[in-house]
């Protein structure tokens, strides 16, 4: 294996590293998770198709996303500054903000996606 290939192999480590300092230090990210799995598993017993599946997947993954990218900008920030600053804290701020409406759209879709099937369920 080359030099190039070797670095490219490496960053899937320092990626895998960044998820697991997200996941064991923050209790969003863990929140996040488990609903995310129950979400899947409520999925799979009402019979999800392929492509509810995939939209499910594709919002779940969105919301973790954001999250970590939260927990890295508040990283960045705590790194940069340990005097509180109005700067810092909007930044702060507007990433949570960021996490948050992208949560409530998440919802929004979830009970979407979850209508007709959850009625087709329990009629």
């Amino acid at each position: 294996m080359g030099p190039s290939a070797r670095r490219f192999v490496r960053s899937f480590g320092y990626a895998w590293e960044g998820i697991k300092a997200a996941v064991s230090g923050e209790q969003n990210i863990k929140i996040h998770l488990g609903v995310g799995c129950i979400v899947l598993l409520a999925a799979y017993a009402l019979h999800f198709s392929a492509e509810r599946f995939a939209i499910l997947l594709l919002v779940i993954g969105s919301v973790i996303c954001l999250e970590i990218m939260n927990t890295a900008l508040e990283r960045v920030v705590d790194l940069v500054t340990d005097d509180f600053h109005p700067l810092a804290k909007q930044a702060k701020d507007m990433a949570a903000g960021a996490v948050l409406v992208f949560s409530v759209i998440a919802v929004i879709i979830g009970l979407l996606l979850f209508f007709k099937p959850a009625l087709h369920y329990f009629s």
